[in-house]
């Protein structure tokens, strides 16, 4: 009797453009230590490339993250992650430049998998873009809005623009600023954004927006709501 040796499947690595599932996705990319960021985005791969340009991207990162990042520590119950996997669905699992949830234990509508990824839809999603060209207008927006993110921002960052969804009855529709140029989260109360103040870098005049909209009675309202979870 002549014993066959083992065939020891091979596990090909992560490429651009390849079209896969989310679980064939993971194995590859587990299995692709060069590839620093990958998404998976409508059952398509998209490789990301390991520079960022400054003031096109590391700069409004930063300023993004700043604005979150307060909102969160005057919120007890919300969570701020930085490039997080989000496990969307079967076809996509994208790593968004920023994410603002509501913790599973207050009321949100994300999990936390067993091995500490985020699993299903966070309530608010950020990317920052290069154009209006750019897959977060489009393929990203659909997985988004199909998936029930409650509130999409992009902020394309070339064009000096920045769009504010949030999900009405299936569709996204897009935030209208009020009469002192404020986006007002419909999700997250007193998360306020001076918009124009953002795309020039006043980060004083964002701040000082933010913290209006944490002295307002939506907000206390809001603390109470998720401490009662």
């Amino acid at each position: 009797m002549v014993k066959t040796p083992p065939q020891h499947r091979t596990i090909h690595q992560l490429e651009n453009g390849d079209k896969l599932t989310r679980y064939e996705f993971e194995r590859r990319y587990n299995a692709t230590p060069n590839v620093k960021k990958a998404e998976l985005i409508e059952g398509i791969v998209y490789i990301m490339p390991a520079a960022l340009r400054f003031r096109s991207h590391g700069q409004p990162h930063g300023w993004i993250l700043t604005w979150l990042g307060t909102y969160e520590a005057a919120t007890p119950g919300v969570c701020l992650g930085v490039e997080p996997t989000v496990r969307l669905d079967l076809d996509n699992e994208p790593q968004p430049d920023a994410v603002l949830l509501i913790a599973p234990e207050a009321g949100g509508q994300t999990r936390l998998s067993e091995d500490d990824y985020i699993e299903g839809a966070p309530e608010l999603i950020i990317e920052i873009a290069a154009s209006s060209v750019a897959i977060e207008l489009h393929a990203k927006k659909q997985a988004y809005r199909r998936n029930g993110v409650k509130e999409y921002i992009v902020w394309q960052v070339l064009e000096q623009k920045l769009s504010w969804f949030y999900l009405e009855k299936g569709e996204y529709l897009e935030l209208v600023p009020d009469n002192h140029g404020i986006l007002r989260s419909q999700v997250f109360p007193g998360l306020w954004l001076a918009v124009t103040e953002l795309l020039v870098g006043n980060m004083l005049a964002v701040l000082n927006a933010l913290q209006a909209g944490l002295q307002s009675p939506e907000h206390q309202a809001f603390v109470k709501k998720l401490e009662l979870k």
